[in-house]
């Protein structure tokens, strides 16, 4: 018996279950960047670890900020490695984040019509590795208040895959883990550490970044659109 959700956050709320990094992908491809896709990959990687090192991310930062602070660490990145021209990229830069910005805002709206649902029947607590502003970025696209509580990498110091930060997640929620679901789009960030905090899992597979496990093992339940958890509950 299922009484409490907990959530992770981006590549699943924000892209109904698709990787950040194709999204930004076709975000590069849609503005002409001329670049490969595996330089593109490396940048995005060191992206993700700069910002997630860096005090680059400030609480005040919404979402299209991120973005902006994320794509011009990647740009920094093609460049040192001379995968791009060295130039003034700013309004490219701008574009790509604002490409991506919509596209999040987009699916979020409609992610929001499942998350009202939920939201009436379960308390939720989001958990998510994000950079301290999460606050901000789900109060500017309308949907803080689907959530009691926020477990958020950056404010409790702990990160997925660690399961610790899922059981903070289900101190929050005030209840057993075994009551408790987990819903990410993540397999080794989500499914791995809910599970082992004692969850029951449902994994949003979609469009991910090529390394789906084949063993599933971790995962009670797979769905390919958020919507479908309805279904489950």
């Amino acid at each position: 018996m299922i009484k409490g959700i907990l959530l992770d956050y981006g590549g699943t709320i924000d892209t109904n279950g698709r990787h950040w990094a194709e999204v930004l992908w076709d975000c590069y491809v849609n503005n002409k960047v001329p670049v490969t896709k595996e330089s593109f990959r490396e940048a995005y990687k060191f992206g993700e670890f700069s910002l997630a090192t860096s005090p680059l991310v400030l609480p005040a930062h919404n979402f299209l900020k991120v973005l902006e602070l994320k794509i011009e660490r990647q740009f920094f990145h093609l460049q040192e490695n001379e995968k791009l021209v060295a130039g003034d990229y700013n309004q490219l830069v701008k574009n790509i984040a604002a490409d991506a910005n919509t596209i999040a805002a987009n699916c979020i709206k409609d992610t929001s019509v499942t998350l009202d649902w939920l939201a009436s029947r379960y308390p939720l607590v989001m958990v998510s590795n994000f950079y301290g502003n999460l606050e901000t970025v789900i109060s500017t696209f309308g949907i803080r208040q689907y959530f009691k509580s926020i477990v958020e990498s950056a404010v409790v110091g702990v990160r997925k895959p660690g399961a610790e930060i899922y059981t903070l997640g289900v101190e929050r929620l005030g209840m057993p883990a075994d009551q408790c679901l987990v819903i990410g789009d993540s397999y080794s960030k989500d499914m791995v550490p809910g599970k082992e905090a004692g969850c029951k899992t449902a994994w949003l597979k979609k469009d991910g970044w090529g390394d789906d496990p084949s063993d599933l093992g971790k995962a009670d339940f797979v769905i390919s659109d958020f919507s479908e958890v309805k279904s489950l509950l």
